[in-house]
């Protein structure tokens, strides 16, 4: 894989999931920043949805050895794409149920919580049906965490499962700063919580965190 880029935008916590697995992964790429609000959205411009007709990121495009350009969208077939080509770290247990659970518990994530928060949705709920965006976001959130805290009871260690980061990991994060900026209480969810301070205390994390993207806006 040669000149890796991403499309993404600083706070959308799918293009966050990516930046995290790349780094994990020590794969070096260039960052194109899609403003998913200005004028409308740039997502919606002809240009972008040439590279990505669904309209959303991250997208990861790069150049096979062959010249071949290759582009993948959605965070998590992306991760598991980059995953296969450079095992280690490995982001999936080698235990078979635990892989299992990893993935569970991250489309728990990327499933039941993540698509109710969207911008877009969030977007429509307020403008052309009139709903409170922010108490929908909270309510799936608290929702969604409740059952993540209960569902890594069995296979917690310092990470999700186990002591090494998975996609579990990788999804968890950028969730949790959702939650909070929708006013969600955490509290309730200790093991989330503590999970989350041990990811990031790993570099890959740190350098993923929204604020430290080029196109962060101030808070």
């Amino acid at each position: 894989m040669k000149n890796l880029r991403l499309y993404g935008y600083w706070r959308s916590s799918s293009a966050w999931r990516v930046r995290i697995g790349l780094n994990l992964k020590g794969l070096k790429y260039e960052y194109v920043a899609v403003h998913l609000v200005k004028d409308g959205g740039e997502q919606h411009s002809e240009a972008y949805r040439s590279i990505n007709p669904m309209r959303t990121v991250p997208t990861l495009e790069w150049t096979e050895d062959d010249g071949a350009t290759r582009r993948l969208s959605q965070s998590l077939p992306i991760l598991e794409y980059l995953d296969a080509r450079h095992p280690a770290p490995a982001f999936l247990p080698k235990d078979l149920f635990l892989t299992a659970k990893a993935r569970m518990l991250a489309e728990m994530v990327n499933s039941g919580i993540q698509p109710l928060q969207n911008t877009s949705v969030l977007k429509r709920l307020k403008s052309e049906l009139n709903g409170d965006e922010k108490a929908w976001a909270a309510h799936w959130n608290a929702r969604g965490l409740e059952a993540l805290e209960a569902a890594v009871q069995s296979t917690a260690g310092r990470f999700c499962v186990g002591d090494a980061v998975t996609l579990a990991d990788i999804l968890l994060v950028p969730q949790l700063f959702g939650a909070r900026r929708f006013g969600v209480d955490l509290a309730p969810f200790p093991t989330l919580l503590r999970i989350e301070a041990a990811c990031n205390e790993l570099p890959a994390f740190q350098a993923a965190q929204p604020e430290k993207q080029p196109d962060a806006q101030p808070a």
